[in-house]
């Protein structure tokens, strides 16, 4: 039987050479767009893993009324929520997330959802406010995040218009659920 690997070739050479392989591939290093490596990455994002990934990172808990009650109400999944997050930023609103076209995401497209997910900036440059975890999110591998984008645009439309969020101080009407930080919490001044 006669061998593949020519005699100047240390025999080591092609199992170093899958380990290196599997290694790069294994990495947080994104391809760039156009690539073969993206186009597959493109081709494996699927809703379905989108759907496990907004269930593993907390989308619900904030997204769905009557999850931070503990009665998710999934006829309403992802469809916002009227419970007002008040911090320094001022009050914010979990927004609704469905692909409704006035009221939620409809007319984003799933490269828009994306972006705003890796930057913390909607479409019209306006800033997601906390708590939205974005900065965790910007992380998320590129399949990862497409299959989540792909999901949020799949799933059915709900009609849902949230308040508008509110600069620091405005007067809040409604359920508010953060109270200010004990001394422990609140922001250390320099």
């Amino acid at each position: 039987m006669k061998s593949t690997v020519s005699r100047s070739t240390p025999w080591f050479a092609p199992a170093l050479l899958t380990v290196a392989l599997a290694a790069v591939s294994c990495g947080p290093k994104e391809e760039p767009a156009g690539s073969a490596v993206q186009a597959v990455a493109d081709t494996l994002a699927t809703a379905e893993h989108g759907a496990y990934l907004a269930t593993i990172t907390g989308c619900h808990d904030c997204h769905t009324p009557g999850t931070l009650y503990g009665k998710p109400d999934f006829q309403r999944a992802l469809a916002g929520s009227e419970l007002g997050w008040t911090g320094p930023w001022g009050t914010s609103y979990a927004r609704n997330l469905t692909p409704d076209p006035i009221t939620g995401l409809g007319a984003w497209s799933e490269e828009e959802i994306v972006h705003a997910l890796r930057t913390g900036k909607r479409p019209d440059g306006t800033e997601l406010r906390p708590p939205m975890p974005w900065p965790s999110l910007a992380h998320m591998k590129e399949r990862d995040i497409k299959s989540l984008a792909k999901y949020l645009k799949s799933i059915p439309p709900v009609s849902h218009k949230v308040p508008d969020a509110l600069p620091p101080g405005a007067k809040v009407s409604g359920t508010l659920v953060m109270p200010p930080p004990s001394a422990w919490d609140a922001p250390r001044t320099p």
